[in-house]
């Protein structure tokens, strides 16, 4: 079986999101997040997490990317019970039973993205459409097959979703002071 880890090339989650999520912490799509928010009225680091980023368990932390990892069973009730406490401490869930079969949900999802080979990169654009999210996933991967990848490798881009908005990273940072 295979799940989702975060991956850091660079500081710049740190600096791009309100919480980055720690490296190698298991994530999932994090859509459910917004729910309640209305993304039209997202601004600054709120708007650059609903529209770029992983949501790690354990620090409820954004991450830019994702790579695709093997997971043991364990590693699975493991990340399916810290969940469902995330969601039951964070998000206000009744209760641990029906958090649990949430929290199963979502890493059942994350674990569907999981059909490329181990280590391979996924990022994740969202947008809103219609009062929904629509989430658009994309693979990276090196050109020329499997290398150790560096921070500003060459990457192949499976799917025809672009990005709509360019994100200025120096304006973020400026916001962070």
């Amino acid at each position: 079986m295979k799940l989702l880890r975060t991956i850091r090339f660079d500081p710049s989650d740190t600096f791009v999101f309100d919480r980055a999520a720690e490296p190698g912490e298991w994530v999932v799509s994090g859509a459910f997040m917004f729910a309640d928010a209305d993304p039209a009225t997202l601004t600054g680091k709120a708007r650059t997490a609903f529209r770029a980023g992983f949501l790690g368990i354990g620090s409820f932390g954004w991450s830019t990317l994702a790579q695709i990892v093997e997971a043991s069973d364990q590693d699975h009730a493991a990340v399916t019970e810290l969940l469902a406490r995330q969601l039951v401490a964070q998000c206000g869930a009744p209760g641990l039973a029906q958090a649990r079969a949430a929290a199963a949900e979502g890493v059942a999802f994350a674990a569907s993205l999981c059909t490329h080979p181990a280590d391979t990169l996924i990022a994740v654009h969202r947008t809103s459409d219609n009062g929904g999210i629509r989430e658009a996933f994309r693979v990276l991967r090196p050109r020329h097959g499997p290398k150790p990848l560096r921070a500003f490798s060459f990457l192949e881009v499976e799917g025809d979703e672009e990005p709509g908005d360019a994100i200025d990273l120096a304006a973020l940072a400026r916001e962070k002071k």
